[in-house]
């Protein structure tokens, strides 16, 4: 059941090096969208309401998670870069899961939202100079403080999670 939820592993932050690592983040984050589109474009709607794993989310759930998650990530970047170390304001990712837009909407409107968060943060993220991604925020349910770069590595690796968990169920059903 573990490498069902976690098909790729857990998160676990290195640190960044260079502005080369940086920057292969940069690419990697900004493939998410065209990326998850391919995964999901072609699925019937008895796939889309297919589950990843026994008691996860469906597909759709999946993707419409991955657009609200960036869409928040986007701001909490924006935050960071002009308040002081902010608090960021969390939201609970399973009961944003089952809202009516989350269980039922077309999922384009997840991948329409997607493509316009990541193509106006990846602008922002280009444009950050290096001392920008040691900005940090406050995270008030973990209690820690994140970087920018390690946030940058968070959300680079939960796009790559998520799109994993929709091409390992893909494969199990033979899709």
């Amino acid at each position: 059941m573990w490498e069902l939820q976690y098909p790729i592993g857990t998160f676990e932050y290195t640190e960044l090096e260079s502005d080369f690592d940086r920057e292969m983040l940069f690419e990697s984050l900004a493939m998410v969208p065209m990326i998850l589109r391919s995964e999901v474009e072609d699925l019937t709607d008895a796939q889309l309401e297919t589950p990843y794993r026994p008691q996860g989310w469906t597909v759709r759930q999946v993707v419409h998670h991955v657009s609200d998650s960036h869409m928040n990530g986007l701001i909490r970047f924006k935050w960071t870069l002009t308040e002081i170390e902010p608090t960021i304001k969390p939201y609970d990712q399973a009961l944003w899961a089952e809202t009516f837009d989350g269980k039922t909407a077309p999922i384009d409107v997840s991948l329409n939202l997607l493509d316009a968060v990541h193509i106006k943060w990846d602008s922002l993220l280009r444009s950050m100079a290096a001392e920008d991604f040691e900005k940090a925020f406050h995270h008030p349910e973990t209690g820690g403080r994140n970087t920018l770069n390690e946030a940058l590595a968070l959300y680079e690796w939960h796009g790559r999670h998520h799109i994993a968990q929709i091409t390992s169920l893909k494969q199990r059903q033979g899709w």
